[in-house]
């Protein structure tokens, strides 16, 4: 396990961020996504994707569950476990493990929804606003490849 923090005081950093983060992921990530309504995960996703050369229009999944992306250098498929239900949860479950292997980039948002159903590897983050409209995002590695991720993007910092 591995961790790494960055404060992020204006979209400029934010970018700089998934500017730096994004060429690590290029061989594959499963991504967990914490933080309350409205503290930037979908549009750190949508950073991310765009530097992944991501040419659809990302959005949140919160009403269809699951969005799909193609056109870049990897697939990025992107959840949101929020308006599922106990049983909901459980019957995806299975279908997010095999978003959790190859070379395909997955974001789940609301994770903590998972019921702990997410035990394989992954890399974790927990986005939370700070003063003057900051965030502070807390990245957390599950996982030798995960581990590896955050080493690199300490370096590029």
């Amino acid at each position: 396990m591995n961790s790494f923090e960055i404060l992020c005081n204006s979209i400029e950093d934010t970018k700089d961020f998934a500017c730096k983060f994004s060429p690590l992921l290029e061989k594959g990530c499963f991504i967990n996504l914490f933080g309350e309504i409205g503290a930037g995960k979908t549009a750190l996703v949508k950073l991310i994707a765009e530097q992944m050369g991501i040419e659809e229009h990302v959005t949140s999944p919160s009403f269809v569950i699951l969005n799909e992306y193609h056109t870049g250098k990897i697939p990025v498929y992107h959840f949101d476990l929020y308006r599922l239900e106990n049983v909901g949860v459980k019957t995806i479950c299975d279908e997010l493990r095999e978003y959790s292997e190859g070379n395909i980039l997955t974001f789940v948002e609301w994770a903590e929804f998972s019921q702990d159903e997410i035990p394989f590897n992954r890399i974790e983050i927990n986005v939370k606003y700070e003063d003057n409209d900051a965030r502070l995002y807390k990245l957390i590695s599950y996982g030798e490849k995960e581990d590896n991720i955050i080493k690199e993007l300490k370096k590029c910092y």
